[in-house]
């Protein structure tokens, strides 16, 4: 079950990043522009994000399985029409349909360790979950190069439509959506909207998912975007170095993802101060940065991204807290609806660092030019350790047996 269910994990994160390294063969092909190339890697993400509150609701009522059954329908139609498609409006209909289908491969996955693993048990194997799952990135890099070298770019996509297809059949036959005796008092009924409400209601689901927001937003726009301009243009180091870097920020998020469930989970047993230990150092770590300059020594960089990366990650315990302060009924729509947060997070804060810096990073000569970047994720990431220090811890811990 958890091979599977990280697998299927892999997927979704393989497809969130492969029209990086094809953007080139689009651009021959469709005459694409560098604003279209955008649209077609962010309608992804927003057709991911926004499918997260119903696809918790099935997930609750329905179940893993049959709410996967029908995504992945969603899934393989997005891979088909992305790879016979003709126009630009037809891309973005095939990676539409992808963002659809791909939106519940990690709730699904995290709502049957809810069910199938005692609760000491959740943070540590959700982490390793997502860590497993970032592997998904690496084949969309040069393995996928390499093939679309081989057979083309719509050949690739086909035959990733086949394995898509293989790994969803897998996790349907071989998940079952929960233990014979759990069953009966897990799954929702009554209002379909009424836990939804209940949800939207609570101090903590918003200090939660805010959280999320801002601590995988900042990150995500570091590691895909900011980060290579900041050490190339405003510390004047070279491509590989800068790439060195940046690889050590994604092995930071890969070890703590494991490494802080399993505090949570085993050593501290608490979900509010694993996750708020590891924001303020995030907070701090961020402002350290501020005075750098060409100057900095090679192995306090590589450090500091080590530690952005580690103290970033514990975001699978968000999921965690929010999902044990509401009834087990509600386990999967608590989850994606933090995860609604999660996504629109990596978008909104490109975005809004790309506003703070007002210009074409490759017109920035020096570090002073991006700092507003480490000014306002400092601040955002101090805002949102205020609001979530005072949300309740979860006592279910406290609670479960060793």
């Amino acid at each position: 079950m958890f091979a599977v269910g990280s697998l299927n994990f892999a997927v979704s994160m393989f497809y969130r990043s492969s029209t990086a390294v094809i953007s080139p063969a689009l651009v021959n092909d469709f005459g694409l522009t560098g604003a279209q190339l955008s649209d077609l890697s962010a309608v992804f993400f927003y057709s991911f994000a926004f499918s997260q509150i119903p696809i918790g609701m099935a997930l609750d009522r329905l179940g893993p399985r049959i709410t996967m059954s029908f995504l992945a329908v969603a899934a393989v139609t997005g891979a088909l029409v992305f790879a016979k498609g003709q126009t630009p409006n037809q891309l973005i209909l095939g990676r539409t349909l992808l963002g659809i289908g791909m939106a519940g491969n990690l709730m699904a996955v995290l709502t049957l360790l809810a069910v199938w693993f005692p609760v000491d048990r959740f943070a540590f194997l959700s982490g390793m979950v997502v860590s497993i799952g970032v592997l998904g990135s690496l084949f969309a890099a040069t393995p996928l190069t390499l093939l679309s070298m081989s057979v083309g770019w719509r050949a690739s996509f086909l035959i990733c439509a086949g394995l898509n297809a293989f790994v969803v059949l897998s996790f349907i036959l071989i998940m079952k959506d929960c233990p014979d005796s759990h069953c009966a008092r897990t799954m929702q009924s009554g209002p379909v909207l009424g836990g939804l409400g209940r949800l939207f209601r609570m101090y903590s689901y918003w200090a939660i998912s805010l959280a999320n927001f801002v601590r995988y937003g900042f990150f995500a726009a570091l590691q895909s975007l900011w980060a290579g301009p900041f050490l190339m243009y405003g510390l004047g180091m070279g491509e590989i170095a800068a790439s060195n870097a940046i690889l050590f920020m994604g092995l930071g998020y890969m070890a703590g993802l494991p490494l802080s469930g399993s505090l949570s989970d085993r050593v501290l047993r608490s979900r509010k101060n694993v996750v708020l230990a590891s924001m303020i150092i995030f907070c701090v770590l961020t402002g350290s940065i501020i005075p750098w300059t060409s100057a900095t020594h090679t192995w306090i960089l590589f450090a500091t991204f080590f530690g952005i990366g580690l103290t970033a990650a514990p975001g699978q315990i968000l999921y965690a807290h929010m999902k044990e302060l509401l009834p087990p009924t509600m386990i999967a729509q608590a989850m994606t609806a933090v995860n609604l947060f999660t996504t629109l997070g990596a978008g909104v804060m490109t975005h809004v660092l790309s506003l703070a810096i007002g210009c074409d990073p490759c017109n920035l000569a020096g570090p002073d030019g991006f700092r507003p970047l480490w000014y306002v994720g400092g601040f955002a990431l101090m805002v949102v350790c205020l609001m979530y220090g005072v949300v309740p811890d979860s006592t279910a811990l406290k609670t479960a047996k060793s």
